[in-house]
């Protein structure tokens, strides 16, 4: 089989990556908690190489996933293949390493290269492919100051390009208009588009890191109304920047109904519907990479083999736009 790639700053990878916040274990954030609950450390490293095995080419993580722990579980998955990946990792919130819990955010020229020196060193590499800010809030000046250190973190060859996760469009422009910027995340999948971001970045020729491709799991088809995850869950903890579950941990009702509503489409051609999912977002733009989560093998290998069916058709993806049209989530 052709291999199914995208371009990220002029280097192919597979049209899937691996997002691998929730093998990071438990962490809390000042007001609550982060993580994905616990993990199997062993299942995690097991999980990286079986995507490598499939074709995954592309890992994404953040310094503050696990306070640390997640860049050195992919430092050891990837040891020994780092030359045939390509390695995304974050910066910006602050954290004391190991202790699980996150204390605040930092954006100084400072703190950005002790930051990087740092996840060189977890993820046991000489460089980052794709070092990106984690703050999407920034004031104007701050965010020229950061992008002038990553361009100079990038002449010095720690880093080979930046990029930056957030969901506002104008806040994104100030960004990805400079030549080492070459992507960026932003929440997407079936059930909540962003077609500004979308637009944005094609416009420029940016990646777009589909972040939460699987609306933070509900899109595997595995939650119902009598769902309510843990306080010690990310997606229980009450966040306020939840979209698919309420304060309880509870699935939003208008999301069930949306994906009751677009399940068939999505598991056309024998695909799961993670994998039909998956395929939607490569559908809904060419530029799309999709970062679905895992915690097993199991994950890894269905998120993985998406990649043999590659994206939805035209007509299948305008018959889950007249679905969804009449809905609200």
């Amino acid at each position: 089989m052709t291999a199914f790639t995208r371009s990220l700053g002029g280097t192919e990878v597979s049209a899937l990556g691996f997002g691998c916040w929730a093998i990071g274990g438990p962490f809390d954030a000042p007001a609550h908690a982060a993580g994905w609950g616990e993990v199997d450390d062993a299942e995690s490293i097991a999980a990286i190489r079986r995507g490598r095995d499939l074709g995954v080419s592309f890992f994404d993580t953040a310094d503050v996933y696990g306070t640390g722990h997640s860049e050195t579980l992919l430092g050891r998955a990837l040891e020994s293949d780092r030359a045939e990946v390509v390695i995304a990792t974050k910066f910006g919130n602050t954290f004391e390493e190991g202790t699980g819990v996150m204390t605040g955010a930092n954006a100084s020229p400072a703190y950005i290269r002790r930051a990087c020196e740092a996840s060189l060193r977890r993820l046991r590499t000489d460089w980052i492919d794709l070092y990106q800010c984690h703050l999407g809030d920034l004031d104007a000046g701050t965010a020229d100051d950061v992008i002038a250190t990553l361009e100079d973190l990038t002449s010095e060859g720690l880093i080979r390009a930046f990029g930056v996760s957030a969901d506002d469009p104008e806040y994104v422009r100030r960004w990805i208009g400079h030549d080492h910027c070459a992507a960026a995340q932003f929440h997407l999948n079936a059930l909540e588009d962003a077609a500004d971001m979308l637009e944005l970045t094609h416009a420029h020729g940016t990646a777009a890191i589909a972040r939460g491709p699987l609306a933070m799991g509900l899109l595997s088809g595995k939650f119902d109304a009598t769902t309510r995850l843990p306080r010690d869950d990310v997606r229980g903890s009450g966040a306020t920047w939840l979209t698919a579950f309420d304060a309880d941990g509870r699935p939003q009702p208008g999301f069930l109904d949306a994906l009751a509503a677009i399940r068939e489409c999505l598991t056309e051609d024998g695909r799961s519907l993670v994998q039909g999912a998956l395929a939607w977002i490569w559908g809904r733009a060419g530029h799309t990479i999709p970062i679905p989560g895992f915690k097993s093998v199991a994950q890894a290998e269905e998120n993985a083999r998406a990649l043999e069916y590659g994206p939805l058709s035209a007509g299948r993806m305008e018959e889950i736009d007249a679905l969804l049209k009449p809905l609200s989530v």
